[in-house]
């Protein structure tokens, strides 16, 4: 009993103190250590620390540091090279006044389903977006919700082929692709766009119907790009098509072709193709996107060193914040508490593991604040778990692969998520102002989202 406790008390000072900001990288260790201390296994401190937290922390490192570096690398280079602003500016003025909202939610999902990241991503709109707004009257206090459904949901966790890190974890666990269950992640993309809009558009009529406008707002209001020297916009979405047909073309035709039996070696760690094939289709197609940019906008970029090395460095913190995430994980899952709570999450519905899958995903997203940390977190303590239960119930490790991305992106956006915060802040923006939308948009529809994929897939299996 006390073990739980531990385990509870640790998890609640985790999301205290990172709501306040403090670094999940002082936090994962030290809360970590918490929980083993209150547990009664004070005499194991330093061996929990060393073999188990770092030992967890490393691993996932290891493995998905190479899709860290060049997601960042290559949304570097979007941005300077003007690419991501084209593509941003381009839509939004087609779309033009009449379909405001519309425009800033499409540009997001086009550079985030590229593989842009949601930071870059914010920063490349909220310019576009402001301008906008201003120009329509439509309430600024909106934009962190139609930047939410674009960047943070449907291109997340439910498009097939996505290359967000969050479709990548469960890949090595039930030994899947990007393209996992692609008609169940196409339906959960839908009802989160539609939900989503629908939230939106009625707060906008609201909105209206109480004569509110853009409002009086001067905190990081940016003029926007200039428009001069814009890239066509059809060469911007280049490396976008490289990205998506890459990712297919490699993890399904070509890759397979390649003499991959030397994986079977004891150098290689014995592993199946399977194990790796999506890791490594994602790797080489961000590498060719990365390439393009550069070899395109070789003068436009500026200084491609100084690009390349901002890229590198920006991709530090957010593999180790997650990283030691699921280091903290690893500890916890080791504790006599957790056994009682696992045993508890595996007996909801015993016959569905998509249900206990669901629940200990997105409960972990919404301690850590971060989809990537709890979904990381639940496979490296569960993964092996979920897997032997879908031999067992016949079910497709493609369809556990799809609950457990979509999962990952729900109690995630919690107001203490880092980058929720971090959008807010880019905006000029408070929790109070917007995070009503947020939570709806972000929190509320996806849940519905995974809820009815869990029903299709419990019915009709993967498809």
């Amino acid at each position: 009993m006390m073990s739980i406790f531990a385990i509870l008390l640790s998890l609640s000072l985790l999301i205290y103190f990172a709501y306040r900001g403090v670094s999940v990288l002082v936090l994962a260790p030290v809360l970590a250590i918490l929980a083993v201390v209150l547990s009664g296994e004070s005499t194991q401190t330093m061996g929990m620390y060393t073999e188990v937290f770092m030992q967890g922390l490393g691993g996932f490192a290891i493995k998905y540091f190479p899709l860290f570096i060049l997601g960042a690398i290559f949304g570097t280079l979007m941005e300077d090279s003007g690419y991501a602003y084209s593509i941003a500016h381009n839509i939004v003025e087609k779309l033009g006044d009449k379909h405001a909202l519309l425009a800033v939610v499409l540009a997001c999902c086009i550079l985030t389903y590229g593989g842009i990241s949601a930071f870059v991503v914010t920063f490349a709109i909220y310019p576009i977006a402001a301008a906008l707004f201003k120009q329509t009257n439509i309430p600024k206090r909106l934009i962190p919700g139609a930047i939410c459904i674009g960047a943070l949901t449907l291109t997340m966790t439910a498009l097939p082929g996505s290359p967000a890190i969050h479709n990548v974890i469960p890949m090595p666990y039930f030994g899947t692709d990007a393209f996992a269950a692609p008609g169940l992640g196409i339906i959960a993309a839908i009802v989160m766009l539609g939900g989503g809009m629908l939230w939106m558009y009625r707060q906008l009529q609201v909105a209206h119907a109480n004569h509110e406008g853009y409002g009086n707002h001067m905190l990081n209001e940016k003029a926007p790009h200039s428009g001069i020297d814009v890239p066509n916009f059809w060469l911007a979405l280049t490396p976008i098509f490289i990205v998506i047909i890459g990712n297919y073309a490699f993890s399904k035709l070509i890759i397979p072709m390649w003499n991959n039996s030397y994986l079977a070696d004891e150098q290689f760690g014995g592993i199946a193709l399977s194990s790796v094939i999506g890791i490594w289709a994602i790797i080489l197609s961000l590498f060719l996107a990365c390439v393009f940019v550069i070899a395109l906008n070789f003068k436009r970029i500026g200084s491609v060193t100084e690009s390349l090395n901002k890229g590198a460095m920006g991709s530090l913190l957010p593999i180790f914040n997650t990283a030691s995430e699921v280091g903290y994980g690893s500890v916890i899952a080791t504790l006599a508490g957790f056994a009682v709570i696992k045993q508890y999450l595996m007996g909801i519905s015993p016959e569905n593991p998509l249900i206990s899958e669901a629940i200990m995903v997105n409960v972990l997203a919404g301690v850590t604040g971060s989809a990537s940390g709890g979904l990381g977190i639940a496979l490296e303590i569960m993964g092996d778990n979920y897997m032997q239960l879908a031999e067992q119930y016949n079910i497709d490790p493609e369809l556990m692969h799809r609950i457990a991305s979509l999962a990952s992106g729900g109690l995630d956006s919690l107001p203490h998520n880092g980058a929720i915060i971090t959008m807010l802040t880019i905006c000029g923006l408070t929790h109070r102002e917007s995070y009503k939308d947020i939570f709806v948009v972000a929190v509320i529809v996806p849940i519905i989202a995974l809820i009815l994929v869990i029903v299709l897939g419990s019915m009709f299996g993967s498809f």
